[in-house]
This record gives C-alpha cells, structure tokens and sequence, in this order.
C-alpha cells in the first residue's frame, strides 16, 4: 500500500518535519468553500492558508505543510507542500480571504508561505484516504499513513451527470464543478428537497434568471428560502434533485402549473412541506 509518507521519502523530506493539513472549513456557512477557493481563486486560497488561529501555533510547528482540500462525497486532495514559518499576530487588518470582510489585526497569526516545486506535480491529481479523524485537520507526517486512493493524469472534475440523474446535497452546492453550475443555472423548471431527518419533502419551482442553480444558493445561504414550510423546521442539509425541466419559452403560469401537478403526485401538501 502505498502512503503520502512513502512519497516524502523518495523525495528526501523527514516525515516528522511535515505538517498535513486538511482544510474544509465549516465556519463561513454560504460562503466558497477552500476547495472551490483553491479551484477558482489561488490567491484567495493562499490568502487564507497564511493566517491561522493563534491557539494552533504548537501544532503547525514544522519547516513543511503538506496541504490537503476536502471534497464534499469524496476523498481529500492534495494542493501543495509548503516551506512554511511564523512571522507573528497578523500586523495589519486586511480583506478577509473568504467572507471578503475585514480579517482584523492582532486576532490571528500569520505564516509565510513558499509553495514548493517537489510534489507540484501531484497537486491536484494525488487522493489519499484522510481517515475518520475529520476533525484532526493538522496531523503529523509521521504518525497514521495516509493510504494514497488514487493519482490521476491530470486534474479534471466529474462530467455532468444529466439533469434526470443529479441528486446533491444543499452544502455542496457552491463545491459542484463549474460546468454543472453553467447547466443548472441556464435552466428553470421544478424541483424536489428531501429533508434526510424528518423524511419530509418539499416541491419547489426554479424560475428565476439563474435557474436551479439561483434558487438552490437562496437555499443554501438561508436555510429556507423564505418558504413558511421549511421555516418551520430546524435548518437541514436538505437533498436536492430536478423533477422536470421547461424550456426557455415556458411562462410563469406554466411553471406554476407544472409545480402544483408535481405537488399533486407526490401528495407534498399533505405528507411534506409545501403550505400551498
């Protein structure tokens, strides 16, 4: 079997001088994802490796980070390896990477990063198996192998499975590939949430400008979408799928017909969540 620890050694680098970091951050709620950072926007994602909580300082003691993303339904892929040191509390506010709010001084600490040339070819290519410890997301190179799942040619992201097959749930709506945001945000038509606790469901229209995609991030960001059925639950990662799609030319009147006869089918009313 072969490790990202057995990787560090063919490339000469002690094991115990690496950090593993796995970022998936839980704390910006409607906000980009570090993956989806590291995807679409690098110095964002930089930006945001080179601050870090004050009390984790002892753990991120190493020359080397070895920087992992977690990918909602899949494993974690590596990003980088950095030389990494500690400058001190960060100096000067400045935008916050993520929320694009103020990151204040004095409240975190800054690192100076230099992504390195060994390993670049396995960034965004290399999947290891993280293990159960989710929440230990700053582990030692040395200590639990990190079995490597798989290496692929090149960094590529799933086809779009089709509008009929597409099940997702809410929270990865903003970590989905970019070709798959393009399809469900050219088309409207109806849709259906699950909720995974109460096993209730909700039917819902999409018939804004930016389609599925549109309304799903209503979703998303708010935990309801100003609909009084789901307000009346606890926020859930509610399941998302499409039960039709319409074409450009169809009316709202059309939409709205279409959403009561799905409605009707699936007896939403009177065993889920719709109110109307």
């Amino acid at each position: 079997m072969l490790t990202f620890g057995d990787l560090l050694d063919l490339a000469g680098i002690a094991r115990h001088e690496v950090r593993l970091l796995r970022h998936q951050d839980n704390r910006y709620t409607g906000f980009r994802s570090p993956y989806v950072l590291w995807r679409d926007d690098r110095p964002r994602f930089e930006a945001y490796q080179e601050t870090q909580a004050i009390g984790d300082a002892g753990q991120l003691r190493a020359p080397y980070w070895a920087s992992f993303v977690g990918v909602p339904g899949k494993e974690t892929l590596f990003v980088g390896l950095y030389a990494a040191s500690l400058v001190g509390r960060l100096a000067a506010d400045r935008p916050h990477p993520v929320t694009s709010g103020v990151e204040e001084a004095g409240t975190c600490d800054f690192y100076d990063l230099r992504l390195l040339p060994a390993f670049e070819e396995y960034a965004g290519r290399l999947w290891i198996d993280w293990g159960k410890g989710y929440r230990a997301w700053i582990q030692r190179g040395d200590r639990v192998p990190k079995p490597v799942i798989e290496l692929r040619r090149a960094f590529a992201e799933d086809p779009f499975p089709g509008f009929a097959a597409l099940a997702i749930d809410l929270s990865q709506v903003e970590t989905i590939p970019r070709n798959w945001m393009e399809a469900l945000a050219a088309t409207r038509g109806i849709y259906l949430l699950t909720c995974p606790r109460t096993r209730e469901q909700y039917v819902g229209v999409a018939s804004g400008g930016d389609g599925f995609l549109g309304r799903w991030r209503e979703y998303f960001a708010s935990g309801h979408g100003g609909n009084v059925g789901l307000k009346s639950r606890d926020p859930s990662d509610y399941r998302v799928s499409i039960l039709e799609t319409v074409g450009t030319s169809a009316s709202m009147a059309e939409l709205l017909a279409l959403e009561s006869r799905w409605k009707d089918k699936l007896q939403s009313r009177e065993m889920g969540l719709n109110r109307n």
